[in-house]
């Protein structure tokens, strides 16, 4: 290793408010709200609450995939939570979810009405009771289902770690970057491994384990995620390249990708979503 210098942790941690690079301001020891801040409500059942990251991208793609379905009941509105601003840590979002991390859900169709928090489980909420891209048959279940909770304990390595000391901590620190890139290397080949064999992850049907893996690795191999695509080769991962083609070309996702998204040129923005005429660019924004 370059830098020799070592850290011995102290007795007892304490919290350094300054430490923590870019995203210092939202990362805190304790949980609950910091502040009142209702949150609006639309005229649909569902109320999706969540930002255009990997995560909230997870969910807006099913929903757009369920309306394109023309199942008239998953029409949603979607609110942006801009996390820069703190916003998850008002009050009515951790009444949703008290974990205080994009995306929520608030399903009004049931009395009282459902939160449900967690990507996945907002994956598997929304499927269930639509009733598609979520298998029936019990081993093609489990294989989805398995698909589905590798990423969502995979992800961590990928935005906390790799993501987090490659890209935005204060410091570019040798062990870390190594230890975090190795992994998401070995995760990368799992896909490439399985996608060798398979269009999709589950075989020949598109379900949400491909919903949920796609934002965070289809963005690595295609998209520079982070700027680290040459430095984890991500060209040498041909199978999910393909794979990530194949699904960016579907018009649901393209849409789903462009929800609660405040960046990037504006024919790429919905930063609200109530109905599918929001997706139609304004004579102003040409």
């Amino acid at each position: 290793m370059s830098d020799n210098t070592t850290y011995t942790p102290p007795k007892v941690w304490e919290w350094d408010k300054e430490s923590g690079g870019r995203f210092a301001s939202m990362n805190r020891p304790t949980a609950g709200a910091t502040h009142d801040q209702e949150l609006p409500e639309g005229k649909h059942d569902l109320q999706l609450y969540s930002l255009g990251t990997p995560n909230g991208a997870k969910v807006t793609i099913l929903l757009e995939e369920l309306v394109e379905l023309g199942i008239s009941e998953a029409e949603y509105d979607a609110w942006p939570i801009n996390i820069g601003e703190n916003q998850q840590f008002g009050s009515g979002f951790v009444s949703i979810n008290p974990n205080s991390k994009i995306p929520a859900l608030l399903d009004k169709s049931s009395n009282p009405a459902i939160r449900v928090f967690e990507s996945g489980a907002i994956l598997v909420h929304l499927a269930e009771k639509f009733e598609r891209f979520l298998p029936t048959d019990p081993s093609n279940r489990a294989e989805c289902m398995s698909w589905l909770f590798w990423q969502m304990g995979s992800a961590p390595y990928l935005g906390g770690g790799f993501g987090h000391f490659y890209a935005y901590a204060p410091e570019k620190i040798e062990y870390a970057i190594n230890r975090f890139t190795l992994e998401i290397k070995r995760q990368l080949d799992v896909l490439d491994q399985c996608l060798s064999e398979r269009q999709y992850l589950c075989g020949d049907d598109y379900t949400i384990a491909d919903m949920a893996i796609f934002p965070w690795y289809g963005a690595l191999a295609t998209e520079n995620m982070y700027g680290g695509g040459e430095f984890i080769q991500a060209d040498t991962y041909s199978n999910v390249i393909r794979w990530t083609n194949e699904i960016n070309a579907r018009p649901p996702v393209e849409r789903g990708r462009r929800v609660n998204r405040p960046w990037g040129p504006k024919e790429t923005r919905v930063t609200e979503r109530h109905s599918p005429d929001d997706f139609k660019i304004k004579p102003s924004e040409d």
